[in-house]
């Protein structure tokens, strides 16, 4: 059995942060691949405020080309309404793999705002990366409260490919001072975004126009 984590996300756009977490989860949590699977319409965005669908897949698949063990699932763009998690879950737990859910700390302590935020952690492992300049408190009452809403006993940091059950893992992962939302201010300042994110991926942008004429 295969273990793929799963990566989601509006991706708008992708940068280097995405791509060094995906790389540094393969390696501490002992992957066979990581699959990005684009949001087409997040529940908790305003659709408005992103790029199209089809235009953030393409950066994905631009931005991890080079890598054998990323992946890009199109699974939420083919599926009409909100891109809830829990019906991508059942759908790529088809597959025979053994899923893991990669979440940031504040994305985690969110979680119970979800659709159906106890059979996602069913579903797949979940690992918690905890955001630089936001500590994550696992004991917190907010943390805490997460847990016991998703029937999970404790967490516990990650320890190679161990994983045990009842858990909530906590990767410490590198992360790059980059935010896709500084990115779009950039583009709408005709700022650089060199060596924030893939040349392929600038250059994509600039082609298609992207975030040029969106409000601040």
């Amino acid at each position: 059995m295969a273990r793929t984590a799963v990566l989601g996300g509006s991706f708008n756009p992708i940068h280097y942060g995405h791509l060094l977490l995906a790389d540094e989860a393969l390696e501490q949590l002992a992957l066979d691949r990581v699959v990005f699977v684009p949001a087409a319409a997040p529940p908790h965005k305003l659709v408005t405020s992103l790029a199209p669908a089809a235009d953030r897949y393409a950066m994905v698949k631009l931005a991890t080309a080079d890598h054998p063990k990323f992946a890009v699932s199109d699974i939420e763009l083919r599926r009409a309404g909100p891109s809830y998690t829990v019906d991508t879950l059942e759908l790529l737990q088809a597959g025979g793999d053994e899923l893991i859910l990669i979440l940031g700390s504040e994305t985690f302590l969110d979680l119970i705002s979800w659709r159906a935020p106890r059979r996602i952690a069913e579903l797949a492992r979940l690992v918690v990366v905890p955001r630089a300049g936001s500590p994550f408190d696992p004991e917190s009452a907010a943390a805490q409260k997460v847990l016991a809403a998703i029937g999970m006993a404790r967490f516990a940091p990650v320890d190679g490919a161990r994983m045990p059950a009842g858990t909530v893992m906590i990767l410490h992962a590198t992360s790059l001072p980059i935010s896709a939302s500084d990115l779009r201010r950039r583009v709408r300042e005709g700022r650089s975004l060199a060596y924030r994110m893939p040349p392929a991926i600038i250059h994509y942008i600039d082609s298609h126009s992207l975030y040029v004429g969106e409000a601040p």
